[in-house]
């Protein structure tokens, strides 16, 4: 007999006998729900027989059987008022346990978010999306869906999904294109280093996403809940089914700020900051500019993270004005690192060693953020040790840059979209999907091992936009994409590292080296940087024009 664990309170089975009854209690469970109808099976035990059985042992036995595949609204109802009203922890058993499964799931939706629902069921071995629509809709049949239907939907309106669209009316104008983003603010996301570096003030960075969007494109403002890839169909909350031809998938990827311990109690304040945030990064700048002496903390957590580089960027440019102002031998500057090395491609890195040690800054490698206590001003790191052992190592802090672990958004990563780690499985070089012929994905919530920077959606969005329009036979030849991704590190104020590479730490420099050598710093990449992207990423990228990002053609 295995017992699969949905909550502490709740654990479902496959078909038990009364032998398994005692081992069961002595388990600790006080409660057990049959949802099989007697007679099912030619070789299971009658709900009277285990009752029989069961007296004495301190169970109670509940009665609630559903046919297979037919479990109603009304089931999961009661499922739920039996939940609530039994002592506690419950066994519910079915003849494999889907069916108790799919009552607790109808049972819970409403109460904890759909993709929590669909994670726990999955952990115990349980596809749910044969329900999705009814949990999707507070747990009830949907009577009436309003239908949507359109060529290509774009999920997520950041830079890839805009970008992805201005691509694909460029070739195609009048293509029929919808766009689905709860969002009414699109954010310049590569700015926020130098709003937390006192260099860009963060209105800068904003737009409102109806003044961005491409002329033409349907926008329908609403979150995705759960895809349908076998009906080539997307449901939204408030289960609203929107149909595709073909799909592309960039929703961004999700900053986990819950992800380490009393962090969201303390973040704005008690010197705790982060430029991962559009309203958090002028308090870094703030704090920048009060610290006159102490320790400064700047974290890293583990890979994948949205620009890699953008931890660096904020110490760096803090130590260089704490350098110019007089401050700098008074503070204490420590990176920690969930990572082994500086940075990933190894030719950038002796220049930002220089840096490093011109600014007096202590590398602690292998160490990840798994707390902070604001108020007491301290951080707590977890260590790898070399035998693969841990331990905790408590740092003081005056101000402290936190960067929050990522992952996939929720409703990506329990999707059947994604691939075991949670991200949207694609082919490396197309972007399409390795299962779905239709769906094509780029951006932060892709699988692909580039950098997760705008510089690598820049060339992503010509890829997908070529290769979508070649799947419906409005073009010829494949489109592929090298894994490029740009990580601008800002070492200084006024200059700049700038790392281009491809798959596999490839350098990829954009220019010649007499121009800019990207191993060294330099004040054109800082203009670069500075005055040239910004224009370029809202009139260029945003806008379909492809300069300097024309894909690499197959056939």
């Amino acid at each position: 007999m295995e017992l699969k664990t949905l909550t502490p309170e709740l654990a479902v089975a496959a078909q038990i006998h009364a032998p398994d009854l005692q081992e069961i209690a002595n388990a600790g469970f006080r409660t057990v729900i049959c949802n099989r109808p007697d007679g099912e099976g030619n070789d299971q035990p009658v709900f009277a027989e285990l009752q029989a059985a069961a007296r004495g042992m301190g169970l109670a036995l509940h009665y609630l059987p559903a046919e297979s595949g037919k479990v109603t609204d009304e089931q999961g109802r009661q499922f739920g008022a039996l939940m609530d009203a039994s002592p506690k922890p419950v066994l519910a058993f079915c003849r494999t346990g889907m069916r108790s499964t799919t009552m607790w799931a109808l049972s819970q939706s409403g109460q904890r978010p759909l993709p929590e629902i669909i994670e726990r069921a999955a952990r115990a071995g349980y596809d749910l999306k044969g329900v999705v629509r009814r949990l999707v809709n507070g747990g009830k049949t949907p009577v009436e869906v309003a239908d949507a239907s359109h060529e290509v939907v774009i999920i997520g309106a950041g830079a890839a999904g805009i970008a992805v669209a201005s691509s694909l009316l460029a070739r195609q104008p009048g293509l029929d294109i919808a766009i689905i983003d709860p969002a009414d603010v699109h954010y310049y996301q590569p700015g926020w280093t130098l709003v937390g570096g006192g260099v860009f003030d963060a209105s800068t960075t904003a737009r409102t996403l109806a003044s961005v969007l491409p002329r033409g494109v349907h926008w329908l403002k609403s979150a995705v809940a759960a895809f349908e890839p076998e009906r080539d169909a997307v449901i939204l909350d408030g289960c609203r089914v929107v149909k595709y031809k073909q799909l592309v998938v960039c929703p961004g990827l999700k900053l986990d700020w819950h992800g380490i311990e009393g962090l969201v109690e303390t973040l704005g304040r008690n010197g705790v900051t982060s430029n991962y945030r559009y309203d958090l990064a002028p308090y870094t700048w703030e704090l920048v500019q009060r610290l006159r002496g102490g320790r400064a903390v700047f974290t890293q957590p583990p890979m994948p993270i949205k620009c890699a580089g953008a931890p660096q960027k904020a110490m760096y440019l803090s130590a260089d004005h704490w350098l110019r102002t007089g401050a700098l031998r008074d503070i204490d500057i420590q990176f920690c690192n969930a990572g082994a090395v500086l940075f990933g491609v190894a030719d950038y890195v002796p220049a930002l060693m220089r840096y490093v040690e011109t600014y007096g800054i202590h590398l602690n490698f292998g160490q990840t953020l798994t707390a902070i206590d604001g108020g007491a001003r301290k951080a707590t790191f977890s260590m790898a040790n070399p035998d693969g052992s841990k331990t905790c190592v408590v740092r003081e802090f005056d101000m402290i840059h936190v960067v929050p672990p990522q992952k996939a958004p929720d409703f990506i990563r329990v999707s059947p979209l994604s691939d075991a780690a949670g991200w949207v499985d694609v082919d490396p070089a197309t972007l399409r999907h390795k299962t779905f012929a239709n769906i094509f994905a780029l951006g932060d919530a892709a699988n692909t091992s580039n950098a997760k920077t705008a510089a690598a959606a820049r060339k992503q969005a010509p890829v997908v936009a070529h290769n979508v329009l070649a799947a419906r036979g409005a073009a010829k030849g494949e489109a592929r994409y090298d894994g490029y991704g740009s990580c601008p590190l800002t070492v200084e104020r006024g200059k700049i590292v700038l790392a281009e590479f491809t798959y596999g730490g490839k350098v990829a420099p954009s220019f010649p080296k007499w121009l800019i050598n990207g191993t060294e710093p330099s004040r054109l990449a800082w203009l670069l940087k500075e005055r040239i992207l910004p224009p370029l990423y809202w009139e260029g990228m945003l806008k379909g024009r492809e300069w300097l990002a024309e894909p690499e053609m197959v056939g």
